[in-house]
Formats: structure tokens, C-alpha cells, sequence
């Protein structure tokens, strides 16, 4: 069964690199010590794997880098899969030229865990197709792991900044995917995650530092699902009955705003 934990980003607002997240990183790795780092979306993939080995090298994990001129080896030997962010269009062109997809996909589905931060977290998806990068790099193809049944978009925001007039919103843009795309979509915040273990009991997220959290929250922004974190010690979970009711597609789509109706 998967085990995925989905990051909006790697640094929270007012913390260090993913200090945030460091007891979810533990309980997903669940005593496993070793972790393959992917780094292939960024434009400095040896400076970023050596800030992610200098970081989990503190909770005990030997983190693994992979060679962006093979991965499938290292993939087939990987105790947990750990994705990093920078441009989603420049990793899954890499991937896909490594064709490294289906045994990652395959490897993941059999139970090795996977961890994604920002776009690492879209990759997850059936598509990339929700993403805020700009197409640096052509991957032939949109498709992506499809290890959730529900788009992500990542660095969410709390309020849509001031603009000049006639300005396009993350919302709005959002709203023209769900035009053409008949599947819902799930915002993560800055500094919030989503946990899935088994099929789909999924959990989440710490309040950035200094923010003004609220209890656990899935809530409908027209056909955008914000997951927002409590401040509680441990983070509640959302049944699967519940969860698999949001999702449900188009009908979650016409729910409108409002928080779901209970968690466990």
C-alpha cells in the first residue's frame, strides 16, 4: 500500500529547511535509514542534495543522491523516494528521458515510501497540469505518477496579493483547469503537508511559524480543496469515507465552500 507525504514546500515561512516536517519525514520513514534523494528539478541539484544530506543526517537518515544519468537502479533499491522541488516541466522531462516513471510509479505502489516536496508533491499526480512553473523544457508528455486520483496545487496562498486591476488569481486560473479537467483539486498552504497511509487515510501540516491556524479543515474553494493544519500536537486525520466523498468528482466540484462535515 502507498505511503506518500506531500509537501507544499521544503522551507515553511519562518523556519529552517524543512524543520517543519522533520516528525512527518520520521513517521513516514518508519525506521527505514536510508533515503533517495531526487533533485533533478533543480538548477543547482548538487547544492540542493548536500542542504537535504547536512538536514536528515540530524534525525539519523544517510541520504542517497541520484545520478541524473541513471536512476532506475537506484530506484529498484531505494528503502524511500524523496522528490524535491524546483521546476516541474525540467523534472518530468529528465524522468521521462531516464524512463524511470513506471518503475518509480511501480516501486511506490509496492510500498517503498514516497516523499515529495512542491513539485515533488505534483509529480504525484495522474499530471503535472497543476503546477505554478513556467514550461522551461518541453517533456513530450504531461503525465505524471498518478498515485493520487486528485490534482495538487502546492505554495497555496492564504489571500490572493493586491494586483493592478483585472488581475488573474491563483483561484481563477484554478477555476479555468476545472473548465477542462473533470478531477478536483487539493491546495496545500505554505507549510502544510498531506499524509497518506494505506489507501486514503490522509493527514497534515503544521502552522507556519506566527500563522493563525484553525482546526482540521478540508473546505471546497470552488473545486479547490484547501487542507488547512491545526495547532493541536498531533494532527487529526480524515476518515476514507470522507476524504473518498470530497473527492468524488464532478459532484465535489458543486459542494461549494464550507469545511467537511467531520473528521476522526
Amino acid at each position: 500500500m502507498a505511503e506518500l507525504l506531500l509537501l507544499s514546500n521544503s522551507t515553511a515561512p519562518g523556519r529552517g529547511f524543512l524543520e517543519h516536517a522533520l516528525g512527518a519525514i520520521t513517521e513516514v520513514m518508519h525506521g527505514r535509514r536510508r533515503l533517495l534523494f531526487v533533485a533533478l528539478a533543480s538548477g543547482d541539484p548538487d547544492g540542493y542534495s548536500q542542504l537535504m544530506r547536512d538536514c536528515l543526517a540530524r534525525i539519523g537518515i544517510r541520504v542517497e543522491c541520484a545520478d541524473a544519468a541513471g536512476l532506475r537502479g537506484p530506484v529498484a533499491g531505494a528503502e524511500a523516494v524523496f522528490v524535491g522541488g524546483g521546476n516541474s516541466f525540467r523534472l518530468l522531462k529528465r524522468l521521462t528521458t531516464l524512463a524511470v516513471l513506471g518503475e518509480l510509479r511501480a516501486r511506490v505502489l509496492d510500498g517503498v515510501p514516497y516523499l515529495g516536496a512542491s513539485v515533488g508533491a505534483n509529480l504525484a499526480c495522474a499530471t503535472i497540469r497543476t503546477t505554478n512553473d513556467m514550461p522551461i523544457v518541453d517533456p513530450g508528455s504531461l503525465q505524471a505518477l498518478g498515485l493520487v486520483p486528485f490534482q495538487v496545487n502546492v505554495h497555496y496562498p492564504d489571500g490572493e496579493p493586491a494586483g493592478p486591476p483585472g488581475s488573474e488569481t491563483r483561484q481563477q486560473r484554478i477555476a479555468e483547469f476545472l473548465e477542462e479537467n473533470d478531477v478536483p483539486v487539493l491546495g496545500l498552504r505554505e507549510g502544510t503537508w498531506l499524509r497518506v497511509s494505506g489507501r486514503w487515510p490522509p493527514s497534515g501540516g503544521w502552522p507556519a511559524a506566527g500563522s493563525s491556524g484553525a482546526a482540521p479543515d478540508l473546505r471546497s474553494v470552488d473545486g479547490t480543496f484547501v487542507w488547512t493544519p491545526s495547532h493541536d500536537q498531533r494532527p487529526r486525520s480524515l476518515s476514507t469515507a470522507l476524504l473518498r466523498s470530497w473527492l468524488r468528482s464532478p459532484s465535489a466540484r458543486n459542494r461549494g465552500p464550507g469545511r467537511a462535515p467531520a473528521t476522526n
